[in-house]
């Protein structure tokens, strides 16, 4: 029985419509809880406005940028994808507005519910964080479908991707450099110079470090999923021009299904003890997997006389799941690795960047095996690389449950830190702190889930790009294809050198900056004056967006650069090089900053000396160095690749029009 295409149509239209409302339904769930105090409120307004004036200020910079491109593009290859790109760049820069502006609503409620139980502080900040989650996947599905639907052309839609990137791109590296340079700042004078807990209000810091986590990991990771999900429906819809109509909706009506599972599965998240948090979380990403395996088959019976597609579509569910509890295992508080790294904080800060540095390479192994040999198995049963393509779009279609799990993070987070600066009782603070802890992880498993679905939604776009030039081989032994090969390569280090500077720079700033406010601001450190909050935040904002250039350009460049000059061929090597080495590079850089952070907080328990012990300071040192490790340079990877492929789709469709080569 097959479906017609229009009903196909409809059921994207509706599965994108069902994300948008229930991520409003949620939105007003969160608003109609208990704000607290007025000392609370007071402490939630500061962090609120400082997220909307950088963010502000981040999109009007961007805007800039996105007009001069729009208006190249437009020249060059026609003002459809101009549009398109201006479109993607709209929704993906909406999306993290509305997930940032519900997390810095939500975090205060959550401070509030902790007074009562753990169970309705986690229920809050779960709900505030799966507002971004869905809005994410439905107006990502919603944008792809109504130009598809429009214009009837995939490739218009390499526009839209671009413009997604772009925006994914920015945030990641913007937000990054933000939320790190205010958190290694607030770390190196108040915990360790001046010994006062983290969230301290004494901290001048402490406010700019509160934004960064709603700019950064909420925002920015709203932005990166977004682009994922977006570039990867693309890419299959590129590459079954080939086939035929139902398998370029295929991915389309996949995204719909997996945010109806979703919606089922975030009904299953609950957690009524400390020891519960993770599996509450994770039991809805399984039951939002299981839903979404039963819905896709359902679709391909009714679309397909085969089976291919099911089995390439199960092949990326699995992956999910595989490294969501491989993330899991290295940076949990109750696993070998986290407190292997904390063991070896008792004999100093450099044995302990040694022991995250070693386990960040060794995570590695398992999700990079599963990435090829789920690529080679989509590829043998799944239909050639139109079957990696509908594995890594059954990956990214989880996109809603997935962020909605990450965006609980920097709520919990916040919580805490409103807890401490409005000096709430010491048990708020005994059930936000493990919600905290947990929300480290669950940060992690989403940016390893985000650098693994990079992995295998770069070689889809790999695919398109050699649809598009007519490269079938890549000769190692042409001296073009060997440049473009160590150029992309190269990439990802230069790259993560420009983002790990600048939060060194930003870092530097801030530092600066709160010891001259402990220095000159009298009875401060007695708690007796108020430190100004508000010029840390303009630190951070300003080394944010004077930092987030020159990454961007080298990202939009250097395939273009390579691609004129060296030729496609080239470009395919550079391609090549950036997937492998920045895959690498960003699971490592993630999964040791993310260690290194709960190494701290499992000292920070009461273990090994806990709190002002020598192993503890170690155990910030480390933390301090991941900081820009697992929030900036890390996850920024995962935009970069897919940056450098769309903009080599985009200088592929040049090359093709004016007959370059």
């Amino acid at each position: 029985m097959a479906l017609s295409e229009m009903l196909l149509f409809a059921i994207a239209l509706l599965g994108s419509s069902v994300a948008l409302l229930f991520a409003l339904l949620l939105a007003l769930s969160v608003l109609r809880s208990d704000a607290g105090s007025g000392a609370m409120k007071k402490i939630a307004f500061a962090i609120r406005q400082g997220a909307v004036a950088y963010l502000s200020r981040q999109y009007r910079t961007i805007a800039v940028i996105t007009v001069v491109l729009a208006v190249i593009i437009g020249v060059l290859i026609g003002y459809v994808m101009a549009v398109t790109f201006v479109l993607g760049a709209l929704l993906s820069a909406v999306a993290g507005f509305i997930g940032m502006m519900v997390s810095v609503r939500a975090n205060v409620r959550t401070a509030q519910a902790a007074t009562k139980s753990l169970k309705g502080a986690f229920s809050v900040a779960f709900r505030g964080g799966a507002v971004t989650g869905f809005a994410v996947a439905g107006l990502g599905l919603l944008g792809v479908t109504a130009l598809f639907l429009f214009f009837d052309d995939p490739h218009i839609l390499i526009g839209f991707g671009f413009g997604a990137s772009l925006i994914s791109l920015f945030a990641r590296v913007g937000g990054g450099i933000y939320t790190k340079g205010a958190d290694v700042g607030a770390d190196l004078v108040g915990k360790l110079e001046k010994g006062i807990p983290e969230d301290d209000p004494r901290n001048p810091a402490v406010i700019a470090d509160n934004v960064g986590d709603n700019v950064g990991d909420c925002a920015g990771m709203a932005a990166d999923l977004f682009e994922s999900y977006t570039v990867t429906i693309i890419a299959a819809m590129l590459l079954a021009l080939s086939l035929s109509r139902s398998e370029m909706i295929l991915p389309l009506v996949l995204g719909a299904v997996a945010i109806f599972a979703s919606v089922l599965g975030s009904l299953f998240v609950r957690a009524a003890s400390a020891d519960r948090i993770w599996s509450a979380l994770n039991t809805g990403i399984l039951f939002s997997a299981g839903f979404s395996a039963v819905g896709f088959f359902v679709v391909n019976v009714l679309m397909f006389d085969h089976f291919a597609y099911f089995y390439a579509a199960l092949i990326g569910l699995a992956l999910t799941v595989i490294i969501s509890f491989v993330t899991e295992y290295y940076t949990a508080t109750n696993r070998k690795p986290v407190q292997l790294i904390a063991e070896s904080a008792k004999t100093g800060p450099a044995t302990t960047i040694i022991m995250g540095v070693a386990k960040g390479m060794e995570s590695t192994f398992i999700p990079v095996l599963a990435i090829a040999a789920g690529a080679f198995l989509a590829y043998t049963f799944g239909g050639g690389f139109f079957g990696v393509a509908i594995a890594a779009t059954s990956m990214l279609a989880m996109t809603a449950i997935i962020v909605a799990v990450d965006a609980y993070g920097p709520i919990t987070d916040n919580a805490g830190g409103i807890a401490e600066m409005s000096k709430m009782p010491r048990s708020v603070r005994e059930i936000t702190d493990p919600l905290d802890a947990v929300g480290n992880t669950t940060k992690a498993v989403t940016k390893g889930f985000a650098i693994g679905s990079a992995g295998l939604a770069a070689l889809s776009l790999f695919a398109a790009y050699r649809d598009l030039t007519a490269v079938d081989i890549l000769d190692i032994y042409n001296p073009a294809v060997v440049a473009g090969l160590f150029i992309g390569g190269m990439l990802p280090f230069l790259f993560s050198s420009l983002t790990m500077k600048a939060v060194g720079k930003a870092a530097y700033l801030m530092v600066e900056e709160v010891r001259r406010q402990f220095r000159e601001i009298p009875g401060l450190m007695k708690g007796k004056a108020n430190p100004d909050y508000a010029k840390c935040v303009d630190i951070s904002t300003k080394a944010a967006i004077r930092e987030l250039i020159l990454p961007g350009f080298i990202a939009v460049f250097s395939p273009l650069l390579v691609g004129f000059i060296l030729g496609p061929e080239a470009l395919g090597g550079l391609l090549a090089g950036a997937i492998v080495t920045g895959l690498l590079l960003a699971i490592t850089m993630t999964t040791s900053g993310a260690a290194w952070d709960n190494a701290k907080k499992f000292i920070e328990a009461g273990n090994l000396g806990g709190k002002g012990s020598d192993a503890h300071k170690a155990a910030v040192v480390g933390d301090t160095v991941g900081d820009p490790f697992k929030d900036t340079s890390g996850p920024a990877l995962n935009p970069l690749i897919k940056v450098l492929n769309t903009v080599a789709l985009l200088a592929a469709t040049l090359i093709v029009s004016y007959h370059i080569f």
